[in-house]
């Protein structure tokens, strides 16, 4: 990693772990316990880039989880204009909802005004 994207990484990391924190409360809002393997979001796991925004050129800080096998489970990315954009998968059924599926949380805002909401689908009903 370069000196550049190790500084990006710096200067994100509080804003980072403030919307890994929202987007792990809305986990729990939902219902899941602690008890359940679903992995919650941790800013410095994430695996970072710095990329050229083609619209405004501006450097955005874009990093991605992974499970075993690289498989990806969430992204955030902290755009030039001080906004952000993260989603984080859950994919699990809605521990108190019976016919819903979480799909992932997503989390959009700017420092000041982080926001967050769960990406729900309808299972079909037998």
């Amino acid at each position: 990693m370069s000196q550049s994207i190790n500084e990006h990484i710096a200067a994100k990391r509080d804003f980072g772990k403030a919307v890994c924190q929202r987007i792990s409360e809305n986990i729990a809002r939902l219902g899941f316990s602690v008890q359940t393997e679903l992995a919650l979001p941790e800013y410095d796991a994430a695996e970072f880039s710095v990329v050229i925004d083609p619209f405004t050129q501006s450097q955005d800080l874009v990093g991605y989880w992974y499970k075993a096998g690289k498989q990806r489970i969430g992204q955030i990315q902290f755009h030039g204009d001080g906004s952000f954009y993260a989603e984080y998968d859950v994919v699990q059924p809605h521990p108190a909802k019976q016919h819903v599926f979480v799909e992932a949380i997503n989390a959009w805002g700017r420092q000041d005004n982080i926001k967050t909401e769960a990406k729900l689908l309808d299972l079909p009903r037998d």
